[in-house]
């Protein structure tokens, strides 16, 4: 629109202008050619290229805005169990490790689904979201399936490719399993996620030796299952209170504030080798095998293979991607959206007085940059205002502050 208006703008100014002069002809081209040049330009968001990177706090954002069940009762779970993983915050800061971006693709194959953003949470139990993690017992990869699962759910295993192995085939056939139990057990996902360590069966038949159904079951209470079933949600649980906590960590959610590339599934050709996929991507070699262990020898089969990669501007088209659109209606969780780095303002503070203040909430803000902004903890603006790190801040709420 900007640049129609000054298309208009500039047209009517030349055209009402008196004869030009010899010395204003060269000028009068010059605003010719620049509005030609305004009028090449997209103005639809469509048009450009999508992004290749988000920030670390749209990730956690995407995650926090899809749970199920937003409320952390830390007294009600086990405390052994936030301890366990009590590491999950520093492995996603850490930016030598690709457990953030993993995430990312994770909890974007969840929310293109409509599943609860808590199943994003399973490879940290399974795994600890290593693609290549092997178990002496069978399970294998980020989801932990033994063959016999994988080949339920059509996950492939032939000479060569363990798809297993692979974030992007496991992360499909966990998907679609978790979200066949989903709709199974009514749309509680606790249900869900018991279906999926016990299987559905012996979930429906403790349901009904307990005269319940998906409507009043009471996942605590359903008989005859074992403890590793019952543990598997607090587990889940304590992992999102401990990643609750953790965001009200001011040096943790700095540690998020950077770039972080955006994972998809495309399409490696048949019988090409991954670094020489890699090279004519212009994308890192060593990242890509770390992501993609199920080649067994670092190549395609005699069949294309999807592979997760970095997204690359102009880069190949994808293998089935439902990765969903970077921008979109995604409400603002209080402290884990994108950060900006405007700087705090110099504040002349009245000796023995505290000056009041405001600020409404715009989209993209969080309590995070808010806080950033005016030179103020995170922990200090939301309690001056009432709100929890749970909280989520809408454009047009009004804000108070203190410097």
């Amino acid at each position: 629109m900007r640049a129609l208006a000054l298309t208009a703008a500039l047209t009517l100014a030349i055209a009402s202008a008196a004869p030009p002069t010899a010395a204003a002809t060269p000028l009068a081209a010059a605003l010719e050619q620049t509005v030609a040049g305004l009028n090449g330009l997209p103005t639809d968001a469509a048009a450009l290229p999508p992004p290749t990177t988000r920030n670390g706090h749209d990730i956690l954002a995407r995650f926090r805005d899809g749970l199920a069940d937003a409320r952390c009762d830390a007294g009600a779970t086990d405390a052994r169990w936030q301890q366990q993983f009590s590491r999950a915050p520093s492995r996603l800061a850490d930016e030598d490790e690709d457990v953030l971006p993993l995430f990312g693709y994770v909890v974007d194959e969840l929310r293109a689904a409509n599943l609860p953003t808590e199943f994003a949470l399973i490879p940290f139990v399974e795994s600890g979201y290593r693609p290549a993690a092997r178990n002496s017992s069978g399970p294998a990869g980020l989801w932990q399936f033994i063959p016999g699962t994988a080949r339920n759910h059509d996950v492939p295993l032939e000479n060569g490719y363990d798809g297993r192995l692979s974030a992007v085939d496991s992360t499909r056939a966990a998907v679609r399993y978790l979200k066949t139990l989903h709709g199974m057990f009514g749309g509680d996902w606790r249900l869900a996620i018991m279906a999926y360590n016990a299987g559905e069966y012996r979930v429906l038949q403790s349901m009904r030796r307990a005269g319940m159904n998906a409507q009043n079951a009471q996942p605590d209470k359903l008989p005859g299952l074992s403890s590793v079933t019952y543990a598997y949600v607090e587990k889940l649980h304590a992992l999102a209170c401990v990643l609750e906590q953790a965001q009200t960590r001011d040096e943790w959610m700095a540690s998020l504030d950077r770039d972080v590339p955006i994972l998809q599934a495309q399409t490696l050709p048949a019988g090409m080798a991954l670094d020489e996929w890699a090279r004519r991507q212009a994308l890192q070699g060593n990242q890509l095998a770390r992501l993609n262990p199920a080649l067994g020898n670092g190549r395609s089969t005699k069949r294309a293979l999807p592979v997760l990669a970095p997204r690359s501007l102009g880069g190949p088209v994808l293998a089935q991607d439902t990765t969903p659109p970077a921008q979109d209606d995604t409400p603002v969780v209080a402290t884990v959206a994108s950060a900006d780095d405007t700087p705090a303002p110099n504040r002349a503070k009245r000796a023995g007085a505290r000056s009041r203040h405001t600020h409404t909430v715009r989209d993209g803000d969080t309590a995070w940059n808010i806080a950033k902004r005016y030179g103020i903890t995170v922990q200090a603006l939301l309690m001056k205002n009432g709100l929890s790190a749970r909280s989520v801040l809408r454009p047009g709420m009004v804000l108070s502050y203190e410097d």
